[in-house]
């Protein structure tokens, strides 16, 4: 509603926030697993012993332990969702070839700490078969379910699980901020290059493509639909529908880079000539495509085991791989009314706008280069010590 420039500011403040939770939650975590708590109890590794680090499901022993590991698995790609969305704001940012690659090795290490730390750390501190984690799960789909919120109950710790709770809404908020913003700027994106009606082109005094947010935020309110007795099985189809299309979308950019790719070479574009170049290549990319679509396929096979007498669930069945069909649906329909043709490796254009993104970047450069000596030492001390956290 109010422009980039406050959505960025908005944004800075709120992901402060964040990694100083995320930051603090670790930071318990490592004192709970090592005897900090009222308790005075030290877990360690003793869950990953007894009951065991992973959770055998529908069967016993390493079958059932395998299915446990690669259901957890594909669930947990709805959580990593987004992680692409580094890039969407290229066409607003000052100085993308810089500031984007940044953005996109940032992220990874982001993950690492704020995702895989995290998790590692709660797996230490909660079984997978806690009667509280039990309790938590049949609550819904609340912030009560939060396995950090589990911890703290099971560390003796009485208003943590408040506080935790609190921020948890918090950090809803900051994602459906950005969610909006992204939403609203592919949708914009899509009008501009004319594969969706002219209205979304339009914007406001501030650069705002009002009627796309209008839209994006219209569908925002079926999340009105789990406010009911059966909000934990609502939430968890549209977890299903999210996560197919968030793979479906993966599989997309990687198929464009090994495009991009394969034009580059056939055009003798160098490396070097690029800002960033991604680590693992073309190998890298293809084998991306493939656990991807293995991935997508597998998410949610369980609805063909039968077990506890149910039987064949078909809304998850639906809901789980509806994106599929509909995705290929869009693609082949757009190819046919649109009469376009796949583009050749060596017919790929890759200069034209070049020249615009050269001028704002040596404006850009310029600009930086008499702030310079106006620049504080908190000033250089932020940017070399603390902003890669935001």
């Amino acid at each position: 509603m109010f422009g980039v420039r406050f959505f960025g500011e908005f944004e800075f403040w709120l992901s402060s926030f964040k990694v100083i939770v995320v930051l603090g939650v670790i930071l318990f975590s490592l004192i709970m697993a090592s005897g900090g708590g009222p308790t005075g109890d030290a877990p360690g590794f003793r869950y990953w012993s007894d009951p065991g680090a992973f959770a055998p499901l529908y069967a016993t022993g390493a079958l059932g332990r395998f299915i446990g590991f690669w259901t957890s698995l594909t669930s947990a790609s709805f959580s990593y969702l987004g992680s692409e969305l580094a890039a969407i704001g290229a066409a607003e940012a000052q100085n993308p070839r810089r500031s984007i690659p940044k953005a996109i090795k940032l992220t990874f290490y982001r993950i690492l700490v704020f995702y895989i730390l995290s998790i590692f750390l709660v797996g230490m501190l909660v079984p997978y078969n806690s009667p509280e984690l039990a309790f938590a799960n049949k609550s819904g789909a609340s912030a009560s379910a939060s396995p950090f919120v589990v911890a703290a109950k099971l560390a003796g710790v009485q208003v943590l699980p408040h506080i935790i709770n609190a921020c948890i809404c918090v950090f809803v908020f900051s994602a459906a901020n950005s969610d909006l913003y992204v939403g609203s700027r592919t949708l914009y994106g899509l009008a501009s290059d004319r594969s969706a009606p002219a209205i979304f082109r339009r914007t406001n005094s501030r650069g705002v493509p009002f009627p796309a947010l209008v839209v994006c935020s219209l569908f925002a309110c079926l999340a009105f639909l789990v406010v009911n007795d059966d909000s934990r099985k609502v939430f968890g189809y549209f977890v299903n529908l999210t996560t197919i299309f968030g793979l479906l979308t993966w599989i997309s950019l990687l198929v464009t880079y090994i495009c991009f790719l394969k034009g580059r070479r056939a055009q003798n574009i160098p490396n070097s000539a690029m800002p960033y170049v991604a680590p693992q290549g073309l190998i890298g990319s293809y084998v991306a495509v493939a656990f991807c679509i293995l991935v997508a396929i597998t998410k949610n096979f369980d609805v063909f085991i039968e077990h506890d007498g149910k039987k064949f669930d078909y809304v998850t069945f639906l809901t789980g791989y509806l994106g599929i069909p509909v995705y290929l649906s869009l693609i082949f329909g757009h190819l046919y009314f649109t009469k376009s043709k796949v583009v050749k490796p060596c017919d790929a254009d890759f200069f034209t706008g070049k020249d615009i993104v050269d001028n704002e970047e040596k404006a850009f450069v310029e600009m930086q280069a008499a702030r310079q000596g106006t620049r504080t030492g908190w000033n250089r001390f932020y940017d070399r010590y603390i902003s890669f956290l935001f």
